[in-house]
Order: C-alpha cells, then sequence, then structure tokens
C-alpha cells in the first residue's frame, strides 16, 4: 500500500526489530522489552527515543482522510454468530455499483485508526469494504495497544472463526456488494483469513499478509483463490511456509506466494518508521488490488 517514505533518525538495528517482534507477539513483556533496548541501543534515553520508531504513531494513520470526496464511511452493526459485531463500512461515494466487497482484518491491536485508513483506501479502489472489530465481544478495541493484544489473545479462536464466516455471509447480501466477498488480513489478522478460508466456502478470495499458516490438514477444506504475502526477514512466520505451500500444491489450491527479500514482518504497515518498506508494500499492494479485482468482479 502506498503510504509515507518516513526514515527514521535514530539507528534502527535488526536486533531492536527482532526485540519488538517478541515482545509484541510472543512473551517479552513491556518492561522486559525496554530493558532488552536499553541493552541494545546503549542508554535509556536513547531506548525511549527509538522504542516510537518501532511502534506504529497514531499521529500517521489517516493516509486518506475521512472526509475524502472520493468514499462513504460509516460505521455499522451486524450479527456475526451471535456477536454484535461492530465495523468500519467505506465504499465509493461515485459509481452505480454493485462493488467487489472485501473484508479487512486487523492486526493484533484490533481495529484501530490505520485499518480504518486500510479500508478507506480499498474503497478508493473500487471495493466495498468492511473492517469488523473482533475484539467486539469484548467490549470492543480499547485505544492501549498493549490491553489490545492482551484481548486477542483471549479471544477464543473457534468462536472467532465463526464470526469471521458469518461476516462473509452477511457482506455478501449487504447494500452494495456484488456477492462475491474477499478478505485480507494483516498478521493477527492474515493468519484469520488462511483460518476463514478452510471454514468458509463462499469465501472467493483471501489475501494473508505475513499471516499465520493453516494446518495443512484443513487445507483441502480451502475453496478460496489465496495471494500470501511475506517478510524475508520474518523467521518466525516464515518457518511455516513450507508446508503451507506443500499442502496448497497437493491439495490444486488456486494460491500465490510472495516473499518480499530485505523486509520485516509488517512491512505494510506504514504508520511504523522503523519496520514499513514502501518498495515492498507498494508492490503488494498492486498485486492484492489486481488479484481481488480479478476474483470478486471489480474494474
Amino acid at each position: 500500500m502506498a503510504g509515507r517514505n518516513d526514515e527514521p533518525t535514530q539507528a534502527v538495528t535488526q536486533a531492536m526489530i527482532d526485540a519488538y517482534d517478541e515482545y509484541t507477539h510472543l512473551t517479552l513483556d513491556r518492561r522486559g522489552f525496554m530493558s532488552k533496548l536499553t541493552a541494545l541501543a546503549g542508554s535509556a534515553t536513547a531506548a525511549a527515543a527509538i522504542a516510537p520508531l518501532l511502534g506504529a504513531s497514531k499521529a500517521k494513520a489517516a493516509m486518506i482522510a475521512e472526509t475524502d470526496p472520493a468514499i462513504d464511511a460509516v460505521w455499522a452493526t451486524y450479527d456475526a454468530a451471535g456477536t454484535e459485531m461492530k465495523a468500519y463500512l467505506a465504499k465509493p461515494s461515485k459509481g452505480e455499483g454493485p462493488f467487489p466487497a472485501v473484508i479487512v482484518i486487523h492486526e493484533n491491536r484490533g481495529l484501530n485508526a490505520h485499518i480504518q485508513d486500510v479500508a478507506r483506501h480499498f474503497a478508493t479502489e473500487g471495493f466495498l469494504a468492511l473492517a469488523p472489530d473482533f475484539l467486539s465481544s469484548a467490549g470492543g478495541t480499547p485505544p492501549d495497544e498493549d490491553k489490545a493484544r492482551e484481548m486477542i489473545g483471549a479471544l477464543d479462536a473457534a468462536k472467532t472463526a465463526r464470526e469471521a464466516a458469518a461476516t462473509v455471509e452477511w457482506l455478501k447480501t449487504a447494500e452494495g456488494s456484488n456477492g462475491r466477498v474477499g478478505a485480507v488480513g494483516f498478521c493477527w489478522g492474515g493468519g484469520l483469513v488462511n483460518t476463514l478460508a478452510t471454514v468458509q466456502p463462499d469465501l472467493a478470495a483471501g489475501v494473508a499478509y505475513y499471516g499465520r499458516q493453516a494446518p495443512a490438514e484443513d487445507v483441502p477444506k480451502i475453496k478460496a483463490a489465496l495471494m500470501l504475502h511475506y517478510a524475508g526477514l520474518d523467521e518466525r512466520i516464515n518457518a511455516g511456509i513450507p508446508a503451507f505451500e506443500a499442502a496448497l500444491k497437493a491439495a490444486g489450491t488456486d494460491y500465490e506466494v510472495f516473499v518480499y527479500d530485505g523486509v520485516n514482518h509488517a512491512f505494510n504497515n506504514d504508520t511504523s518508521a522503523a519496520r514499513y518498506d514502501k518498495a515492498a508494500a507498494d508492490l503488494a499492494w498492486g498485486r492484492t488490488t489486481a488479484f481481488l479485482k480479478d476474483k470478486l468482479g471489480g474494474e
């Protein structure tokens, strides 16, 4: 996705990025992360300056303004397998439609301003874009990202998959939808896209950005076409690629895999100065929109 080209002003190393990944995805807590970052940076002062570069900046989360005349965006609620799901819905302001529909699934930070911006960006490309808050059943995404990650980790995976499957059903018949639904997810959301493809045969297409792979035994259930984007430096997620790809080949699944050399997990998130990679993000975004238009019937 096209975005900002801010360059970090501090010396951010790969070891620092790896420590942040350990903090946001594995077992390292905030105190442990800052302690490790201090050791890597050489001082607490340097660590304090570098930490914001590794995280996401809320101030940079609106690439497509909410008031952009090219789109109409509203908040919506719908029933998803018994959960009252809150979602951000964006569509082109012009054109008769109906439009190809895409579910935009958030990272483990929840439905934040950045993901709302991604939904608006899809709307400028001619899609009806729905970004659900998968923390709806827990009260919704909180402002505190650490709390959001904790809440995401506490979700029941089977229940979340049912909510995602029900979201496809809802979006198929939503006003402005052409009835063909795809899903795009990032990080935690990329993993959910892969899971969704195994439980919802009506999903027409799925795009997973650096997402956890589905178990090999579930791959034969996939009916959707898949596009899988991975970061070359993301050893944690990439360890699952060989088994997943072997299963996709064996099942005859329509899929594409792209690995972007020299970039980190979350390379598409343009609110993170240290990890965002504009060249990779732009290339992946172009591939994603072309793929979804092909599979969902867009122009």
